[in-house]
């Protein structure tokens, strides 16, 4: 692929560089391809440990920074300190990313790093992705997928040509994409969506679950593929009595099954 000769060419000219690792596909092959073509000893994973971000998104984080054996720096951030933040206006995201580069770039600029890379892919420029306004207003901060024209799919491939089992890992968004816009953000709010879709990928075995919050109603939904792993008796009552115990009245399932930006469409009068 020859935008991805470009990126490692890109990538080379850096003595160091620290890598917004969430855990996800895209930022996962960004620190994988960064180690390779620099050397694991120049690059740092830095992750966000938040209110906003999926325990089990953590957790995957740290396993693979020290699969490939880079430095994985975790760093303490509270988006709810911001009350832009907080009453979960449409452009919700720019206030978390300008803080999330924030606290990212300070921590190089304290280390002596010199450049800071962020995995916004090509495809995430078409759609409602207001945080991405923010990486301009640093310097030094790049979105390498994204400069390139390197797709979801593409970065997939990568994965998969470098031999890493994620490659086909679900998309991640943070807890409060969970949240319809307007509604004001709480980390009671967030624990609460957090635990529930733990419970249930423990109770169905999906991979892709979202919770969406709408005060006493939450509404599932899973990958389209899994949606046949919740039509069970069993299944649904343990997810129904689990979900009540963490403070839901009514439990639902969105019958269409995970499909990326369903409350962003609404703002875009989707």
């Amino acid at each position: 692929m020859e935008k991805l000769e470009r990126l490692r060419n890109f990538i080379s000219q850096f003595e160091s560089v620290a890598v917004a690792f969430s855990g996800g596909v895209d930022s996962s092959t960004l620190l994988a391809l960064t180690a390779e073509v620099l050397g694991k000893e120049r690059v740092f994973a830095v992750t966000a440990s938040s209110p906003t971000v999926p325990s089990r998104d953590l957790e995957d984080a740290r396993r693979f920074a020290e699969e490939i054996g880079v430095r994985h720096v975790l760093i303490d951030l509270n988006e709810l300190e911001d009350e832009n933040f907080r009453k979960n206006p449409p452009d919700r995201c720019y206030f978390c990313k300008r803080m999330l580069l924030s606290r990212i770039t300070e921590f190089a600029e304290k280390e002596g790093i010199q450049a800071v890379f962020e995995g916004t892919n090509a495809d995430e420029l078409r759609g409602h992705r207001p945080g991405y306004r923010a990486i301009a207003e640093f310097e030094n901060v790049y979105s390498p997928w994204a400069m390139f024209g390197i797709t979801k799919e593409e970065i997939r491939e990568v994965a998969r040509s470098m031999g890493y089992e994620f490659a086909d890992k679900p998309s991640m968004a943070c807890l409060s994409s969970r949240i319809p816009f307007g509604v004001e953000i709480d980390e009671e709010k967030l624990r609460r969506i957090d635990a529930a879709e733990n419970l249930i990928i423990a109770i169905a075995g999906v991979r892709q679950v979202r919770v969406r919050d709408f005060g006493e109603n939450a509404v599932i939904e899973v990958g389209r593929e899994e949606r046949s792993r919740l039509f069970s008796e069993h299944v649904m009552d343990r997810i129904v009595e689990e979900l009540r115990r963490l403070g839901y009245k009514n439990v639902l399932m969105d019958l269409e099954g995970y499909r990326t930006g369903k409350l962003s469409e609404k703002v875009a009068g989707g």
